[in-house]
């Protein structure tokens, strides 16, 4: 079966990022992307430090979690992905991160409400908690697909967080926003009692990213 290379490389890079954006230490939370034509997924190794990371050792498996291609063994959260890529085939890449705020949310089982308008651009509605949900089985998997809004982000309860997106690259990108509005809401909730955007403002935020920011190519 071919490997796919360019999705390797993809993964590999969505790594390093999460680690160079502070979202990671050492080797927690991982990276993966899936290739829903050949059935195979691309994870980041277990317990492998980021800067010590290449592309090759990224890890190839299918959609049951058996290895097709790779020096170790993969990620011990491999199980989460796949069951959301399983039961979501619109997602195409998936991140894990412990970072600071966003987890400080997830410590208090609290959900970011969308106090800022960087919040409705980007996710477009509050980010949820799952409740806490032990790492047997399929159990973190179902947390994660049962309380998933609209948000390409879910906080778990006394854990971490989880980002998704039609490839890695968006994953990453939802990562990095939701630890920038998270620590903003921190420090705004220090001070005192923010209120989030009436669901109008939300609409009209989120549409506007999203049909009309950035360059389109002529």
């Amino acid at each position: 079966m071919k490997i796919p290379e360019q999705l390797r490389r993809e993964v590999w890079e969505a790594n390093l990022a999460i680690y160079r954006a502070g979202l990671v230490t050492m080797h927690s939370g991982n990276a993966s992307g899936v290739d829903r034509r050949r059935g195979l997924v691309v994870i980041k190794p277990s317990g492998m430090d980021y800067d010590k990371l290449r592309s090759e050792d990224m890890v190839v498996t299918d959609l049951e979690g058996r290895k097709v291609s790779g020096r170790w063994q993969p990620s011990v959260d491999l199980p989460h992905h796949l069951y959301i890529y399983k039961h979501r085939p619109d997602i195409g890449g998936v991140i894990h991160t412990h970072s600071n705020y966003a987890t400080s949310f997830a410590l208090l089982n609290r959900p970011i409400p969308v106090y800022l308008t960087a919040i409705a651009d980007e996710f477009g509605a509050e980010i949820p908690c799952v409740p806490y949900a032990d790492n047997q089985g399929d159990h973190m998997g179902e947390g994660i697909l049962k309380y998933m809004g609209n948000a390409p982000a879910v906080l778990l309860a006394q854990h971490g967080v989880f980002t998704f997106g039609a490839t890695p690259r968006a994953a990453l990108k939802a990562a990095v926003m939701l630890e920038d509005v998270a620590k903003t809401c921190h420090l705004a909730l220090l001070l005192g009692k923010p209120r989030p955007l009436p669901a109008k403002e939300v609409r009209k935020w989120y549409e506007r990213y999203h049909t009309t920011y950035g360059q389109t190519r002529r």
